[in-house]
């Protein structure tokens, strides 16, 4: 959160594996997402489907997991591609 309010424009996406699962993060700041119109909640619940998982959150924050640690690239690139 606290880049959120330091980076201008930040689309930040985080991917890891806990405890041999997929975790998804996204971050977004404000002023990009209100530009582009975008929705982090959104976002993440398409990108998850990579890791065959589910998620949600807010315009700016959202959190997701899943089933397939290969897919954590996938989701990476998924979400990536929001903002094209």
């Amino acid at each position: 959160f606290q880049l959120k309010g330091q980076v201008k424009n930040l689309f930040l996406v985080l991917g890891a594996e806990v405890n041999g699962k997929p975790s998804l993060t996204i971050v977004i700041s404000e002023e990009l997402a209100k530009a582009k119109d975008l929705h982090a909640g959104n976002i993440i619940r398409e990108a998850a489907k990579e890791m065959q998982g589910g998620g949600g959150g807010q315009p700016f924050f959202a959190t997701a997991g899943g089933s397939n640690v290969a897919g954590i690239d996938a989701a990476i690139d998924k979400a990536k591609s929001f903002l094209n």
